[in-house]
């Protein structure tokens, strides 16, 4: 099994910058990609950013590009995103997720697609 444990989260102001960590554990734990989600009050998750875990190619929604970027560290099985020029419509909770098998890049976008998740971290940005 896997458990992956989201943090960084908090209240920050328009414009400002945090960095969200997602430290992985378990005896299996060898994804093929890991991603980030959001989900704010009343909407559906919906997909932030994602890495192969190899290396090499990364994926943003067109709502975070030249703003979040997301890295991992392999040997400490963490994925980050980091946020900036933060705004209010960022508000929401973020998941951390880890795909175990390959799939194509169009399935990276879709929540369906990743086996495991972490509990989340709130993310507050005021105007």
């Amino acid at each position: 099994q896997v458990q992956l444990v989201e943090s960084g989260g908090g209240w920050v102001q328009a414009g400002g910058s945090l960095r969200l960590s997602c430290a992985a554990s378990g005896r299996t734990f060898s994804p093929y990609a890991m991603g980030w989600f959001r989900q704010a009050p009343g909407k559906e998750r919906e997909f932030v950013a994602a890495t192969r875990w190899s290396g090499g190619f990364t994926y943003y929604a067109d709502s975070v590009k030249a703003r979040f970027t997301i890295s991992r560290d392999n040997a400490k099985n963490t994925v980050y995103l980091q946020m900036n020029s933060l705004k209010p419509e960022d508000t929401a909770v973020y998941y951390c997720a880890s795909r175990k098998s390959i799939m194509y890049s169009s399935s990276y976008y879709y929540p369906n697609n990743y086996d495991y998740w972490g509990q989340g971290t709130q993310v507050t940005v005021s105007s």
